[in-house]
């Protein structure tokens, strides 16, 4: 998102505004205009926007209110490449074959010949770097690397951005995922597990979203596990799932709960309590005949 309004900046000289459903994590605090992000609530919602652009949003309903200010507005535009998105929008640049939407948006840029500069090859880079597992999964392909040596001749610092996102946690951080990860559940010899988070134990911690980030990863990484997910109270009383697995295609698991994203990485949210939304997604697991 900040790739894109950075981008738009430097080519048209245009302000536009940045929402965000959640708190970003405070590592990426380096981000260009990361700042200028505001949460959905700041804005006025009977606002009509004459454009409105979602930016590696998979499936409509994941950007829960700002719904209506799309629905709103004159023309909106759909920039993804998660093989789930159904083109929602009235212009879908969606690319399922690129590593990330970071890497979509550097082709559109280069297509369109706009000018790129220091501030929209850090996002890009980080979207990529993010989306990628610091290139070690599976969606990591030769263009992946071809693009990322492009946005490092324009002054990217490699070393830098992985230091920043990948060794900048806070204590309060790895104390509640600690917590999280040692209350894990695990079935089918293992090759299931999952952890619940809800509200109270954010509140132990003084944990804000952020805190969240990572978290499935830690579950998938059990030599054992095949499909990992964590369940999370809303405010709103319904749960949100984060799945992640190394077999198993978890996206088609979230689409039945109006969900997606990637074949190993995946999410939606059930309108259900905890307990409930758990047995639900368990009952879809079992069926996954990879396990």
């Amino acid at each position: 998102m900040c790739g894109l309004y950075s981008a738009i900046l430097e080519n048209y000289k245009k302000k536009c505004d940045m929402m965000a459903i959640s708190k970003v994590p405070d590592v990426y605090s380096y981000i260009p205009h990361l700042n200028e992000v505001k949460n959905i609530d700041y804005y006025d919602k009977s606002r009509e926007y004459d454009l409105v652009i979602n930016v590696d949003v998979a499936a409509i309903d994941r950007i829960c209110d700002a719904k209506i200010l799309f629905d709103k507005a004159k023309y909106t535009v759909n920039i993804d490449h998660h093989k789930t998105n159904i083109a929602y929008a009235d212009l879908n640049f969606i690319n399922p074959d690129a590593s990330s939407t970071g890497e979509v948006l550097f082709n559109c840029f280069s297509n369109m010949n706009w000018k790129l500069n220091l501030n929209i090859a850090i996002c890009l880079y980080t979207a990529i770097l993010t989306d990628t597992g610091s290139f070690r999964f599976d969606n990591t392909k030769p263009s992946t690397f071809e693009t990322a040596s492009k946005l490092v001749e324009i002054g990217v610092n490699p070393s830098d951005i992985y230091k920043k996102v990948y060794e900048s946690d806070s204590k309060t951080l790895v104390m509640f995922q600690a917590h999280c990860v040692s209350k894990a559940k695990f079935l089918n010899d293992d090759k299931i597990a999952y952890t619940t988070v809800y509200k109270k134990d954010m509140e132990q911690f003084s944990a804000g979203d952020d805190c969240m980030e990572g978290l499935t990863e830690k579950l998938r990484a059990i030599v054992t596990t095949r499909v990992a997910f964590v369940a999370k109270e809303m405010k709103s009383g319904g749960t949100k799932i984060s799945m992640r697995s190394k077999f198993a295609d978890v996206a088609q698991i979230c689409e039945v709960f109006n969900g997606g994203g990637h074949k190993f990485a995946a999410g939606c949210t059930i309108k259900a309590p905890v307990e409930e939304a758990v047995k639900k997604i368990l009952a879809e697991i079992k069926k996954v005949k990879q396990l």
